[in-house]
């Protein structure tokens, strides 16, 4: 059976997935009643689950009418993404924040499921376990390169 976060994050998906704006609007507390769970576990899955690098948006406002709003970014293949991504790898990256990276590309559908595959391949601990001093500093290397790559063809 998986996991309340993993069914939250899949129901969330397919409300947004059913929006013709690429973007949802929903009450943290009315949720919570529709799983039977805390507040806070929609709060968790929103800070993991629905993050920049996995290509959302979140916008919340607190109150009595409160609402979070999940915008689904639009990844177009142009200058301004590769600028957005060489920002966030900076000048190291660790492989969990590379992998969340790889995943975003992959759902935006920008990359294939076999690039995803040999990337995090590519940039997992033992293959850069030679390098364990800069093993961040070469990842972020890697990633950059491979994702300039990618985005200038067509």
């Amino acid at each position: 059976m998986a996991r309340l976060s993993d069914e939250i994050e899949a129901f969330i998906k397919e409300m947004l997935g059913d929006s013709r704006e690429n973007q949802l609007q929903i009450v943290r507390n009315e949720l919570a009643n529709y799983f039977s769970c805390a507040p806070s576990q929609i709060n968790y899955v929103l800070t993991t689950r629905f993050t920049t690098d996995k290509g959302y948006y979140i916008e919340s406002r607190r109150g009595g009418g409160g609402y979070i709003i999940i915008r689904r970014m639009e990844i177009k293949k142009n200058e301004s993404l590769a600028d957005e991504i060489n920002e966030k790898i900076g000048d190291k990256i660790t492989y969990n924040s590379a992998v969340n990276i790889i995943n975003g590309l992959s759902e935006a559908k920008i990359i294939s499921s076999m690039e995803s595959d040999i990337l995090r391949v590519v940039l997992n601990d033992r293959t850069l376990s030679t390098a364990m001093d800069i093993r961040n500093e070469i990842r972020a290397d890697i990633l950059k390169s491979v994702i300039m790559v990618i985005l200038n063809r067509t």
